[in-house]
């Protein structure tokens, strides 16, 4: 078991600040790195929270954002110009600044009031200058255009006048539902492609490749076998560099299934309105894309179009974009397989059309799509540098493109590679970030390291006990180091990449006035899991009035998706959703009188294959047992912890997991809170669900399925869904909520209108579900009765509105 104590990792000033805030929240505060002990036999009961209570909670993340200054996100260098924008607090709001490389001069990055000014103009919402609507945003090389996102679009900003505009979708291409199935009713990228000598025009007529000549207009068809079930694509229309020959996707469309949502109460009318939904669902046919390619008319000669042999890639479910060598000598995609266990690059042959396997991946299990990386080096196909877990672990290998044998597994060992951050292909040299490497050090804390091809000379960019981001300038003279931890604000350095010495210390976070607030980071803690050997890290978090000689119910934050792994590492707890999966969140809840928790088990992401390989076919898993454990090694360190009363809760795949944890482990846990699950992975998107639970679609999704184990339901469970979901049909709720009346089970349902898929966990006043979230977990682990809320009349005004900027 492990533990770090968040006071001692803290200045002393800090940690000073917080035990005064302790003090007045009424814990007794020990001396530093030290946490409150009580024996078992202390009494479980403690005060009923009343309504002022629940608006505490509710209002701890407006109340707590503001009380930090310098805390730094990751930079972004702007172009070849030497500096670097990153954005950081101040008392009131947060400030984005550009800082110049080699004199360190710091400069706001742009004028915050007059482009709080023209966004509030383009968009007829208000904003101030220090309360701009996002959190990260870049400057365009020439640092004349700043883009970012934000209400799910593209945004960009003109500097020269401020004027800001959404941006349209990159190349108007055609919606596709969860990537996969072409929406034929919308209108696609119709534009010719013009071929890069000028002399061509690419497009398609009547479903077919024509070209036109760009200075006589003349067309030419260069096919003839097209149609609506078996079109060619001009989205997908790649031209050689010579201007002598072009590829694109030849499709037979897939199955078109809609999900269907009635929206209740619309804003602009009375009656209710129906919504309809792309989207393909587990097993569904998907767009089948052929490869064709074709030669361009020459002098005394046609046209050519040549047939692909498909047997390199069959039943597939992705096909990526087509990369042309700079020699037109061949042509370069990527192909997965239906079901997820053979990834090929495939390069096609110009002149022939034939085409041979570069790089074949397969797993007995599943090629994680969710981490992929290849580097043609100097994009030639001599070489690749290529990320796989064959040996077991997330490893680099240089692969002869040739042959496609491994030439050199580049790095290896009981750790794993997360991502590239740059390849430096003349030096012969990879920049890394890895997360194990460091005996002794939590496995998800990420570092950066640089390595040769060969696999020799691996350096350490980073070295403090933390989790890094590292942004590398364009010339790798450079790069911006920002580490923190979930009890240390983040520290950015700039230091030089060839000798990694420390250039400037740019920002260190300060959170006295946060501290002072009353503001506790959560404890770390380990334990093993199921396997005996396995370390299992999660977080604790406690009330801030924490008496040591109570009993505390407790309740997990789960969400077990195998796209990743979940537990906060970095400093910031405030997020977006205030009830989601960030600590700001998980304190709101510890205000009710729980401890909560949120762990990592088995089948996420980051850690080996096996670990990973836990999930497969298996969601219903998510990681239990290993949580079992962990909350079992918890309760006997610390005997304030009550695993009589376990409660869950979770949106989405955490929705799933936390029904799940009643339906499967009942035994352990009592009570569960679930937003938006995908309670059966039949009835969500097929990308997720295919990727972790396979194709064809067979008994496994069934084993999983909470509607088809609602029966076993013990303990008691609220469902929550809005009405409006885009990301997982609503339906997947209203199907638990029938196998649960047909098995004569009770349970709480709130449908939220209007409402998508944060299903009210974030939006009103008064934060409505959230609200229910903790009378339903007072009530059913706290035997205590929620404030009768009618006999208000209006809380609106006494909890502040969740205003969407992360300051």
């Amino acid at each position: 078991m492990h533990r770090r104590s968040f006071i001692a990792a803290l200045p002393a000033a800090a940690a000073a600040a917080h035990a005064v805030g302790a003090r007045a929240a009424g814990q007794a505060a020990g001396p530093a790195g030290s946490l409150p002990t009580g024996g078992a036999s202390a009494p479980a009961a403690g005060p009923v929270p009343g309504a002022a209570d629940y608006e505490r909670a509710l209002s701890l993340r407006d109340r707590w954002m503001g009380l930090t200054e310098n805390v730094a996100w990751p930079a972004h260098w702007v172009g070849k110009s030497g500096g670097f924008l990153y954005r950081k607090t101040l008392p009131g709001g947060v400030q984005f600044v550009i800082v110049d490389a080699a004199t360190l001069r710091k400069t706001p990055a742009f004028d915050h009031d007059r482009l709080a000014a023209e966004l509030g103009k383009a968009t007829g919402r208000s904003f101030t200058g220090l309360g701009l609507p996002f959190d990260r945003a870049e400057l365009s090389d020439d640092g004349q255009t700043l883009t970012f996102e934000w209400d799910e679009a593209d945004w960009s900003c003109r500097l020269s006048d401020y004027a800001c505009k959404q941006e349209a979708e990159e190349g108007g291409r055609r919606p596709r539902g969860f990537g996969v199935v072409r929406d034929l009713t919308q209108p696609g990228d119709t534009a010719p492609k013009r071929s890069p000598d000028g002399r061509w025009e690419a497009l398609i007529q009547n479903q077919n490749l024509a070209l036109r000549d760009v200075a006589t207009g003349t067309v030419t068809l260069l096919s003839t076998d097209g149609s609506e079930g078996d079109f060619y694509d001009g989205e997908t229309i790649a031209w050689s560099p010579d201007s002598q020959k072009l590829i694109l996707y030849r499709v037979r469309p897939g199955y078109r299934r809609e999900v269907h949502k009635v929206e209740s109460s619309p804003k602009d009318q009375i009656e209710p309105k129906l919504h309809t939904q792309l989207s393909p669902k587990p097993g569904d046919a998907v767009d089948q894309e052929q490869p064709v390619l074709f030669h361009v008319p020459r002098a005394g000669a046609s046209g050519r179009q040549l047939a692909i042999d498909a047997a390199l890639f069959p039943n597939p479910y992705l096909m990526t974009d087509f990369e042309w060598r700079a020699d037109s000598a061949t042509v370069v995609f990527e192909y997965t397989r239906r079901g997820h266990q053979m990834v090929r690059v495939i390069e096609v042959d110009a002149a022939t059309g034939t085409p041979r396997a570069v790089v074949t991946e397969t797993a007995t299990t599943f090629v994680n799509n969710e981490r992929r990386f290849r580097h043609d080096v100097k994009k030639g196909a001599a070489e690749v540098i290529w990320l796989s877990e064959r040996d077991g672990w997330s490893h680099l290998y240089l692969i002869d493109g040739r042959t496609g044998k491994v030439k050199t597994q580049i790095t290896k060992g009981e750790w794993v590679v997360r991502h590239v951050a740059r390849v430096d292909d003349d030096r012969r040299q990879i920049y890394f970030a890895a997360g194990g490497m460091r005996p002794g050090e939590d496995p998800y804390f990420q570092h950066y390291y640089r390595v040769d091809f060969d696999g020799l000379n691996l350096v350490p960019l980073t070295s403090a006990d933390a989790y890094h981001d590292v942004s590398l300038s364009d010339d790798l003279a450079y790069y911006v180091d920002t580490y923190s931890r979930i009890d240390q604000p983040p520290v950015m350095e700039l230091r030089r990449t060839a000798d990694r010495s420390l250039v400037a210390e740019i920002e260190r976070g300060d959170i006295t006035r946060l501290l002072a607030a009353g503001f506790r980071p959560p404890e770390v803690f380990k334990a093993k899991g199921r396997d005996g050997k396995t370390d299992i890290w999660g977080v604790i978090v406690r009330p801030l009035g924490f008496d040591p000689g109570r009993r505390y119910p407790v309740i997990e934050n789960i969400y077990a998706g195998p796209h990743d792994s979940f537990v906060p590492k970095t400093f910031w707890p405030f997020g977006f959703h205030a009830g989601g999966d960030k600590v700001i969140g998980m304190q709101a809840q510890a205000e009710m009188g729980f401890v909560v928790a949120q762990i990592d088990g088995m089948g996420t992401m980051n850690r080996s294959k096996a670990f990973h390989d836990v999930c497969w076919k298996n969601l219903k898993d998510s990681g239990f047992p290993d949580r079992i454990k962990w909350w079992q090694a918890a309760a006997a360190q610390y005997p304030q912890l009550d695993i009589s009363r376990v409660g869950i809760y979770g949106g989405s795949a955490g929705g799933q997991s936390s029904l799940a944890a009643l339906l499967f482990f009942g035994d352990f846990y009592k009570a569960a809170f679930c937003y938006a699950g995908c309670h059966d992975n039949r009835m969500d998107k097929i990308s997720w669900n295919e990727q972790w639970m396979g194709w064809p679609v067979d008994e496994s999704y069934a084993r999983s399925s909470n509607v088809d184990n609602a029966h076993r339901l013990t303990g008691q469970v609220a469902l929550v869904v809005g009405e409006l979901d885009d990301n997982v049909d609503p339906s997947s709720t209203m199907q638990v909520v029938n196998a649960l009346i047909k098995a004569d089970k009770t349970f709480d349902l709130l449908v939220v209108p209007g409402e998508g898929h944060s299903a009210g966990r974030s939006t009103g006043p008064i934060r409505y579900a959230l609200r229910k979230q903790y009378g339903f977990f007072l009530k059913h682990l706290g035997g205590a009765d929620a404030p009768d809320w009618n006999a208000r009349t209006s809380t609106a005004a006494a909890v502040p509105p969740a205003n969407g900027n992360a300051s």
